[in-house]
This record gives structure tokens, C-alpha cells and sequence, in this order.
């Protein structure tokens, strides 16, 4: 499982332009699910994503997490991260979960996180989504199982 970790100020994801998910201050993560990928994987991808230090504290210094500072997550699939660019021109999806797998350990990981105490909205699985951000910081973070 890979994840592109983005600290926002804001967020949304929009799907035949209708605004489907929108956050505040908080956390955008792309997720990515790999054929290998297990609920275990989500499990330590949430946990790891949730506890992350990325927000500043009273000091400035980036010791916060999102259950810290109650930010909100913004979660969209992306079996693209999964595509392999080193040989050829076109990207290999090969090491993608299929979509059924992909698409249960995606609402999976998203309930963990909602289990952990943090409010999540979401993308739609397998649409064609826009997703706008403003970063903050700019922080990205790749996290991977």
C-alpha cells in the first residue's frame, strides 16, 4: 500500500463537477492499494498516517499530529501510484490490486481512520475525480506498508 501523504489547508475532490468530498485544515492522502496488500497493511498505513508529527506545534516545530491537532482527512483512490515507470514509456500496473481487492481495502483503510477518531471524507472509487489542494507548508510525505 502507498500513500502520498498532503498536509492542506484545505481540500476537495470533485466527480462530473460536484464537490463529493471537502476538508478543512488537515490531511489529503492519495492511496494507492498493491495486489499484495493485505487489512494489516491498512491497518499500520492509518495507524502511521494518523500519529505522523507534520503539523507545527506551539513552537513551530512540526510535532503535531493530525489526531493532535483534530484536522481532517481527505482519502482518494489512486492505483496510479502503483505504476512501474522504469521500463518503457508506458506505465505497468501490473503490481495494482485488482479492483475489487483495491476497492475494499480502500473503504477498509478509511474506516480505520474514522476509528481512530479523525473525520474522513472521501473520493469516489474508480471515477474520474478532480481533486484540489491548497498545501500547506508545502508538506509531502510517501508512506508505504
Amino acid at each position: 500500500m502507498r500513500a502520498v501523504v498532503q498536509r492542506v489547508k484545505e481540500s476537495s475532490v470533485s466527480v462530473n463537477n460536484e464537490t463529493i468530498g471537502k476538508i478543512g485544515r488537515g490531511l489529503l492522502v492519495l492511496l494507492g492499494v498493491a495486489k499484495e496488500d493485505t487489512p494489516a497493511d491498512a491497518d499500520y498505513l492509518a495507524d502511521k498516517i494518523v500519529n505522523l508529527r507534520i503539523f507545527e506545534d506551539e513552537n513551530g516545530k512540526m510535532n503535531q499530529s493530525l489526531l493532535e491537532t483534530r484536522g481532517e482527512m481527505l482519502v482518494v483512490s489512486q492505483f496510479t501510484l502503483l505504476g512501474d515507470c522504469r521500463k518503457g514509456r508506458r506505465p505497468s500496473f501490473i503490481n495494482a490490486a485488482d479492483p475489487e481487492k483495491g476497492n475494499l481495502l480502500y473503504e477498509y483503510f478509511v474506516r480505520q481512520c474514522e476509528q481512530k477518531g479523525i473525520a474522513v471524507q472521501t473520493g469516489q472509487f474508480r471515477a474520474m475525480m478532480e481533486v484540489f489542494l491548497v498545501n500547506d507548508g508545502p508538506v509531502t510525505l510517501i508512506a508505504e506498508s
